[in-house]
């Protein structure tokens, strides 16, 4: 009987489905910690459910050599020797955009957030104050979000904006500049995004030619009133240079739900920074997305073990290891 093993937390509607079906199947959320602990739980897997802590790389796949599908989590890729994957003939099934609500909502909360300061303004009056000019924010009606990555979390993200009156613009290589999506964000140049922008939005996977696509230079470009807002991936911002360039004034503040290391030392340089607002990967991570995303890779893992290729199947990334 096949056995499924899944080595990190997975929302209750998937893994319901899959302990329903006829297959055997092991839960373990913390097998990715434990290298060990986890290549003895699957010695006999044909299939490995991982989300984005469990480094699944070429000598890892090595040494599970009955693997036959890898589900994936969530959507990014790096984390996964896809070329390793590619050339052992495993598909990788991902829940492409589940979370693309949950990660939408978020980066309007982040806009709403560092405009009007609900929470500072909470305890300025528990401990007294009633500063009514100093927390009377500004609105964000009229304001431009600029989106780096326009697939279909980008669009999302930006119809959202676009309902709070906000004015969209993005960047995407896969796209002309001068054109506009379906939904009316208008395509620009990266340097007229960053130049054009008070909030710059990052949607793109972290591949070489994207890793600290954010760095100094960069965020020079951005006006000193902006912020950046990262959901996608912690290596697509240079973390040192966002430090300088926060403390220098040279952009008003960031919002970072992603880091190069998760979680991060306790003497990270970003700690000492006023205007930067960090949370632990949780832009996609409300109950919904979680549920969404078991339940669509429960499934299309089944799929793929009856003989039937995924829709959700990954295609070979250029530049992955």
């Amino acid at each position: 009987m096949t056995k499924i093993v899944i080595v990190e937390a997975m929302g209750e509607t998937g893994l319901e489905l899959l302990q329903k079906s006829e297959y055997s199947v092991k839960y373990d959320p913390t097998l990715w910690s434990d290298h060990r602990r986890l290549i003895e739980a699957s010695e006999h897997a044909e299939v490995l459910i991982v989300r984005n802590q469990t480094q699944l790389t070429r000598e890892l796949l090595d040494e599970l050599p009955r693997v036959k599908v890898i589900g994936r989590l969530g959507v990014g890729l790096d984390n996964i020797d896809v070329e390793a994957a590619s050339s052992k003939g495993i598909p990788i099934v991902s829940a492409k955009n589940a979370n693309a609500a949950s990660v939408a909502e978020y980066v309007m909360a982040s806009i709403l957030t560092v405009n009007r300061p609900l929470i500072a303004a909470t305890r300025d009056v528990i401990s007294g104050g009633w500063d009514r000019k100093k927390f009377g924010g500004r609105e964000i009606q009229g304001t431009t979000l600029g989106l780096i990555g326009v697939g279909q979390v980008g669009r999302l993200t930006g119809s959202k904006a676009q309902a709070l009156g906000l004015h969209v613009i993005g960047y995407d290589p896969m796209y002309e500049p001068g054109t506009t999506t379906e939904n009316a964000i208008a395509l620009k140049t990266l340097e007229e995004v960053l130049a054009e922008s008070d909030y710059v939005s990052l949607h793109v996977p972290l591949l070489p030619e994207t890793r600290h696509l954010i760095d100094r230079t960069a965020l020079q470009r951005m006006k000193s009133t902006a912020y950046v807002i990262n959901t996608a991936r912690g290596g697509v911002v240079h973390e040192l240079d966002l430090v300088e360039a926060l403390e220098a004034g040279e952009i008003a503040g960031a919002v970072l739900d992603v880091l190069e290391q998760e979680p991060p030392p306790s003497d990270h340089p970003l700690f000492s920074v006023s205007n930067c607002i960090l949370t632990p990967h949780v832009a996609g991570a409300t109950e919904e997305a979680l549920n969404r995303t078991s339940q669509m890779v429960a499934a299309e893992v089944i799929k793929e073990l009856e003989g039937e290729a995924s829709e959700f199947r990954v295609a070979k990334v250029a530049g992955s290891k």
